[in-house]
């Protein structure tokens, strides 16, 4: 599969409109793309699997909603690249509450790898070896970077697409991924210098107490060595480009298990597979304990989409971080205000007590106690931290700090006028200084202008609901219900609620009156 052509933007508008046949191609011919992200993202974790599940139940429940076609393979990067933080993000929430025998149970099997077993198959040469090792030694992030930089050499994304999926400029994915790139050469010496026969024997006083876990204390400790050392730094003479290395190793396979599991019950026909060259992958499905049942639990689970692909797989399960634990997707019927319960963790603490000035906001306003936004000018502050209010940057909502010493304009920037929904008077829109009003588009919230279509205003509507605190509140997309506003990595998104207090806190706002 090359750049998008107009045939597939032609399954996209047939899948949007009920046409199974084309749902079943278009999975199938982006399903090798989908899992080489995820696969190279996460370094063959045992989760990769059931990520590219969560990812697909995704796109099939919102691609109705998808406006513009032909942005379908970027809306389907943006959609896996959120995919992918919510497995971290459930990774350290989950080791966080573990044993040490537990952590260590989580350890990938490096030689179980498909990077690993792709690399014993082809016995390629130990430059290419090395770099698909340096790769593991990245920051999550810039293994995100360098999983996407992977496929736009390959010609299966553009910088476009990676600027859009990533929510960033071209010229900003540009300087992110020269750093990606920087930090991967730094790794490459350090994995060249580990497995140097014979060692520095500086190198080896360097990493005693090394416990082979390849983290950024580390990284950092071993590159002060390597760089100011002349014997280490020999091992990087002489060395290929990253690019040819990366784009001479071989894709990964998809695993027949996922696919069976896709085929079965009508996600992936096994006619849409055998054309997009997946009938022949090889097994390589992951080796953590239970997997086999997995697919079979997920394959279960799918029975329902033969007969409505989406209100099957919103009220589905979906199996997350490789054991039988089930997210339920809410039902994508139009909402009834006040009928869904906010993602609260635990019961609802106190506001902290705030003294106010005269160049402050106010404490909260009254209406607000009730769960619900006041009409009028109005600043929101984040629960999760207190210092933080809701705010834009260029196009894109994020938080920002304010305080009595901060310029006009980023107080305007905090305050918006709350009107009544443009798709429900029940519910609220927010208008900025600037006349563009908040919506969600690709599930992130953005500023834009009022085009006059149902689908913005229903996009601009969100219903509140009580937060993690007394007090605050929850906003819920009012054509995603269930779904709330979040603040995570950098910017405000739709997610559904995970149950933690983390969470809550992160969705959750108090309503203040205008900075003066």
């Amino acid at each position: 599969m090359r750049l998008m052509d107009a045939d597939h933007v032609g399954l996209v508008v047939a899948a949007q409109a009920g046409d199974d046949r084309a749902r079943e191609e278009l999975i199938a011919a982006y399903l090798p793309l989908l899992y080489n992200i995820v696969g190279r993202a996460l370094s063959g974790h045992a989760d990769v699997d059931d990520v590219v599940q969560e990812t697909l139940l995704r796109v099939v429940r919102d691609l109705p909603a998808l406006r513009a076609p032909e942005s379908f393979r970027s809306w389907l990067v943006s959609i896996t690249l959120r995919q992918i933080s919510n497995h971290r993000h459930r990774q350290r929430a989950f080791a966080g509450r573990s044993t040490v025998i537990d952590e260590a149970h989580q350890i990938p099997d490096a030689g179980a790898e498909p990077g690993d077993m792709t690399i014993l198959r082809l016995h390629v040469s130990d430059e290419r070896r090395q770099v698909v090792e340096a790769g593991r030694w990245l920051d999550p992030d810039h293994r995100v970077l360098l999983s996407l930089w992977w496929q736009e050499g390959a010609g299966l994304l553009s910088r476009d697409d990676i600027a859009a999926g990533t929510g960033l400029t071209v010229a900003h994915v540009g300087v992110r991924l020269q750093r990606m790139r920087e930090q991967l050469e730094l790794s490459r010496t350090i994995v060249a210098a580990l497995e140097a026969d014979p060692r520095c024997p500086q190198l080896d006083e360097a990493i005693m107490g090394w416990d082979g876990l390849r983290t950024s204390v580390w990284r950092k400790r071993i590159a002060r060595h390597t760089r100011g050392c002349p014997v280490c730094a020999a091992t990087t003479t002489e060395r290929v480009p990253v690019e040819r290395l990366l784009l001479s190793l071989a894709p990964l396979a998809v695993p027949a298990g996922l696919i069976a599991a896709l085929a079965a019950k009508g996600l992936l026909s096994g006619t849409a597979a055998g054309a997009a060259g997946l009938a022949t992958a090889p097994v390589a499905v992951g080796t953590a304990t239970g997997g086999g049942s997995l697919h079979s639990l997920l394959i279960g689970k799918l029975h329902a989409v033969t007969a409505h692909p989406l209100v099957a797989l919103a009220t589905g399960a979906v199996l997350i971080t490789g054991t039988a634990t089930y997210m339920t997707w809410p039902e994508p019927a139009h909402r009834v205000p006040g009928a869904i319960a906010a993602p609260t963790a635990g019961n609802p603490t106190p506001i902290p007590s705030r003294t106010t000035t005269s160049a402050g906001p106010s404490p909260v306003s009254p209406p607000a106690v009730a769960g619900t936004v006041p009409l009028g000018a109005q600043s929101l502050e984040s629960v999760d931290d207190p210092s933080l209010y809701l705010t834009y940057a260029g196009d894109f909502a994020t938080l920002g700090r304010v305080s009595a010493s901060s310029s006009a304009q980023t107080r305007q920037r905090v305050t918006f006028t709350v009107v009544g929904g443009l798709a429900d008077t029940r519910c609220v829109t927010f208008l900025a200084a600037d006349g563009r009003y908040l919506r969600h588009r690709e599930l992130r919230l953005q500023l834009s202008t009022n085009d006059g279509s149902e689908l913005f205003r229903e996009d601009a509507t969100f219903c509140p609901h009580p937060g993690a605190v007394a007090g605050s509140v929850t906003l819920h997309a009012h054509n995603y219900p269930g779904s709330v506003l979040r603040y995570r990595d950098g910017g405000i998104w739709l997610d559904g609620p995970d149950g933690t207090r983390a969470f809550a806190d992160q969705a959750s706002f108090i309503v203040r009156r205008p900075w003066a």
